[in-house]
């Protein structure tokens, strides 16, 4: 198949950055979240310029039918296209529709009335308190280099003494050190939280800038790489990966576990549900639950502590 630019009509290219455009300015998208957009979209109209046998303008777009979008559906699914990734392309698809129509006055149905395919949802696997102090400990061996040692222990200490997203952990700036009792992060759709700090994540951070050999601007990395550049997640995922295999940790054990642990570990102690949600900067509850693995009979000892009417006797029925 050849380049999508080669095929879809100008129309509808411009269509489609027009709505990125929009989607970056008003929902917050993030590059890699528009880029993976483009990408979903455009493979889409290339299909649908090869399958008709012609240039898709916005008026033969209009008129997608369901069989078309089952062709597509079934061209794109193969080896190294799953179920839940077909499903997060036809998401996008959907959202681009959903937008067209609005501007261009058509009905847009049979897009956005096309079954997504049933995958099954992996559950986060949090690690042991035990194990999770283990994680920390042990990941300050995977480097000879000492402040790079210390750098990636902050990181882990900070995904899950704080609850970080790795990506919310390597954007913050030079400025953010020495961390007092609460973070600013910025996270999914450039959304603003505070996080309280915990003074072991504040002393690693003190820890790794007093051995780093760069002295980088008040905007720059917190967090820099070897020659003094942005630090690679990758690299914390590497020194992860060797961390588990010398712990003897199950493959799941990553970065974002580290985050999974931290809300666990808070539950458990007696943390309450919606304060953790707002911790993570979830917009949903269920994300939240999903997160921590809580199972029902928790999650109800929970809502019966928490909700003002859960204690009432014959309240609901």
């Amino acid at each position: 198949m050849s380049t999508p630019a080669t095929f879809i009509s100008p129309a509808a290219r411009d269509a489609l950055e027009d709505w990125l455009t929009q989607a970056r300015a008003l929902q917050g998208r993030a590059e890699n979240t528009t880029g993976a957009y483009r990408a979903d979209v455009l493979n889409f109209l290339t299909f649908m310029t090869e399958y008709h046998g012609g240039t898709q303008g916005l008026g033969p777009l209009s008129r997608i039918t369901l069989r078309d979008m089952r062709a597509w559906m079934a061209h794109t699914r193969g080896p190294e296209v799953g179920p839940r990734t077909l499903a997060r392309k036809l998401s996008a698809v959907k959202s681009f529709y959903r937008w067209l129509a609005e501007r261009e006055g058509f009905e847009p149905t049979a897009v956005l009335s096309t079954r997504a395919p049933k995958y099954t949802r992996k559950l986060p696997r949090p690690l042991a308190e035990e194990a999770a102090r283990a994680m920390i400990d042990t990941i300050e061996m995977q480097s000879q280099t000492g402040w790079i040692a210390a750098r990636d222990m902050a990181v882990v200490t900070l995904l899950y003494g704080c609850g970080l997203r790795i990506s919310e952990a390597l954007g913050l700036s030079r400025g953010a050190a020495p961390l007092g009792d609460s973070l600013r992060v910025l996270g999914k759709g450039q959304k603003e939280r505070i996080v309280p700090v915990i003074p072991a994540a504040a002393r690693a951070v003190d820890a790794y800038l007093a051995l780093c050999p760069f002295d980088p601007e008040p905007e720059a990395p917190l967090f820099l790489g070897a020659r003094g550049g942005r630090l690679n997640p990758r690299l914390v995922q590497k020194a992860m990966q060797q961390a588990r295999m010398q712990l003897g940790l199950p493959a799941s054990a990553t970065p974002h576990a580290m985050r999974h642990s931290f809300a666990t570990h808070l539950l458990n102690a007696g943390g309450d549900l919606r304060a953790i949600q707002e911790l993570l900067g979830h917009a949903s509850l269920s994300t939240t639950q999903g997160y921590t693995g809580i199972d029902s009979a928790r999650l109800l000892e929970v809502y019966e502590k928490a909700h003002p009417k859960a204690g009432q006797a014959g309240t609901f029925g």
